[in-house]
C-alpha cells in the first residue's frame, strides 16, 4: 500500500479520503468558505470544466452509504443501487447543498432518478442535455457541439455569469493536469514501482470528482513527489505470490472499498482497471489546441476510443478488444468484473465480453454488487478459488511492486 506513514503523504491522502468519503460535507464546507454555488452533475460524461469556468464548484453526485429508506417508494426495486440512492438522497435532504443539477447521459434508470429529484426539489434547477450515444455517425460531432452550446447557456443562466473562451480554456488546462497526475499513479502501479491498493486508487480518483480541482491537484503533487523519491525499480518483486488482476465494469457508482479490500486480501494484486471511479474517468484529456467549446465535444467523442463503454456504439471500437489489449499491456493474469445489480448496459454487454476473454484463455470472474452490500465470505471464497486457479495455471509469476506503499491504517 502507498506508505501514508510518510508525513507529507499522510496529511495529503487523509484530506482526499475525507472528501471521497463525505462529498456532500466537502461541498458544504467549500460553499461556506467561498460563498459560491455548487453544481451537481451525474455520471458518466458531463464536462466538469464547463461548470468550473463559471467559478462554481462542479461535483459529480456520488452514491450515499446511507441505507435507502424513502427512495424505496420512489423508484422500482429493479433500478440500480446508484439511482435508488439518488432518489433517497433527494427525499431525505442530502442533496440540499446543490444549487442546480445538470445531466448529459441518457440511461433510462438515471433519467428516472433525476425525475424524482425534480419532483422532490422543484426549487432547484435541473437541466437535461442528453449526449448522442452513436459515436461515429456523420452527425455525431455536430449534435454533441449543439448540446455543449445548450449546456453553456443553461450553466451561465444558473450562475449568472458568461463563460468566456479564455475561462474555459483555463479550466480545461487545470483538469487535464489533474488527469495526467492521476494517470502517473496508474503508471507507477502497473510498472511495479509502488503498491497502491484498489481502494486507495478509488480514493484518489473519487476525490477528484468532488473537490476543487486546484486543491486536489496540489495534494496529488505532494503525494507523487514523495512516492517518486522512494519508488523501487520497475518490476522488482516483493510479493511474487500475488496474482495480478484487472478490475472491470461498475459504471456510475464506485465499488465499496471493503469489497476491493477483500479481493486483495485473497492473494490478488489489482494493477489496472476500467472502472468509472478509476481509469475510465481520467482516460481522456480535452484538446487544448482548438476552440475550447468544440474541444469538450471532441473530448466526449474521444473518450469511447480511450476507454470504450458498453453504453456507447461505435463501429470501429469495442470494449472487449480494448480490455484484452489492456491486459497485454499491463501483464494482468485475469479479470474480475464488478457488475452493479440491474445495470442493464453491463448486463447486456457482459456475455460478449466473457466470450472474448474465454477465447483468449483469460480467466474472468463476475461479482454482482448491491447498495446493501454483498455476502463478504461468499465473495472471499469465490475470489480465493479464482486466484488459486490462476496461480496453478501460471508457468511463471510476473514481478510486482517492491517500492513504497501507501498505508492508510
Amino acid at each position: 500500500m502507498l506508505d501514508e506513514n510518510a508525513f507529507a503523504t499522510q496529511d495529503a491522502f487523509a484530506t482526499l479520503a475525507v472528501a471521497a468519503t463525505d462529498p456532500v460535507g466537502y461541498a458544504q464546507s467549500w460553499k461556506a468558505r467561498t460563498g459560491r454555488l455548487v453544481i451537481g452533475s451525474f455520471p458518466m460524461n458531463f464536462p466538469s470544466e464547463l461548470t468550473h469556468a463559471t467559478g462554481a464548484l462542479p461535483v459529480i453526485i456520488q452514491e450515499s452509504r446511507t441505507t435507502i429508506t424513502e427512495g424505496r417508494s420512489l423508484l422500482p426495486e429493479f433500478y440500480c443501487s446508484y439511482t435508488r440512492s439518488l432518489a433517497d438522497q433527494a427525499a431525505v435532504g442530502e442533496l440540499d447543498v446543490f444549487d442546480a443539477f445538470v445531466l448529459a447521459d441518457h440511461c433510462v434508470q438515471l433519467l428516472g432518478a433525476v425525475d424524482v429529484i425534480r419532483w422532490a426539489k422543484p426549487q432547484i434547477p435541473t437541466h437535461f442535455a442528453q449526449f448522442i450515444s452513436s459515436m461515429d455517425d456523420p452527425w455525431s460531432q455536430g449534435q454533441v457541439i449543439d448540446k455543449i452550446a445548450s449546456l453553456r447557456v443553461e450553466v451561465e443562466e444558473i450562475v449568472g455569469t458568461t463563460i468566456t473562451p479564455e475561462a474555459l480554456a483555463h479550466s480545461i488546462r487545470l483538469y487535464n493536469e489533474n488527469r495526467r497526475l492521476l494517470r502517473e499513479f496508474y503508471d507507477l502501479r502497473k510498472a511495479g514501482r509502488v503498491r497502491i491498493t484498489a481502494s486507495q486508487m478509488q480514493t484518489l480518483v473519487k476525490s477528484s470528482m468532488v473537490m476543487d480541482i486546484e486543491e486536489h491537484t496540489a495534494l496529488l503533487r505532494d503525494i507523487l513527489a514523495d512516492l517518486e523519491s522512494r519508488a523501487g525499480e520497475p518490476g522488482q518483486d516483493a510479493t511474487g505470490s500475488l496474482v495480478r488482476i484487472h478490475l472491470s465494469g461498475h459504471f456510475c457508482a464506485p465499488p465499496r472499498p471493503e469489497l476491493l479490500d477483500v479481493i486483495e486480501e485473497c492473494g490478488a494484486l489489482v494493477i489496472n482497471d476500467d472502472l468509472y471511479h478509476g481509469f475510465r474517468y481520467i482516460s481522456t484529456d480535452v484538446p487544448e489546441d482548438v476552440d475550447p467549446f468544440d474541444a469538450l465535444a471532441l473530448w466526449y467523442l474521444d473518450r469511447n476510443i480511450s476507454a470504450p463503454c458498453g453504453t456507447r456504439v461505435q463501429r470501429n471500437v469495442d470494449w472487449d478488444s480494448y480490455l484484452i489489449g489492456s491486459l497485454d499491456e499491463s501483464g494482468a493474469d485475469g479479470v474480475i468484473t464488478l457488475m452493479a445489480k440491474f445495470c442493464e448496459p453491463l448486463m447486456l454487454y457482459y456475455p460478449e465480453l466473457k466470450k472474448a476473454l474465454d477465447g483468449h484463455d483469460i480467466p474472468v470472474l463476475l461479482i454482482e454488487t448491491e447498495h446493501e452490500g454483498v455476502a463478504v465470505e461468499s465473495v472471499r471464497t469465490r475470489v480465493e478459488t479464482f486466484v488459486e486457479r490462476i496461480r496453478r495455471n501460471k508457468t511463471a509469476v510476473p514481478a510486482v511492486a517492491s517500492g513504497p506503499i501507501l498505508a492508510t491504517n
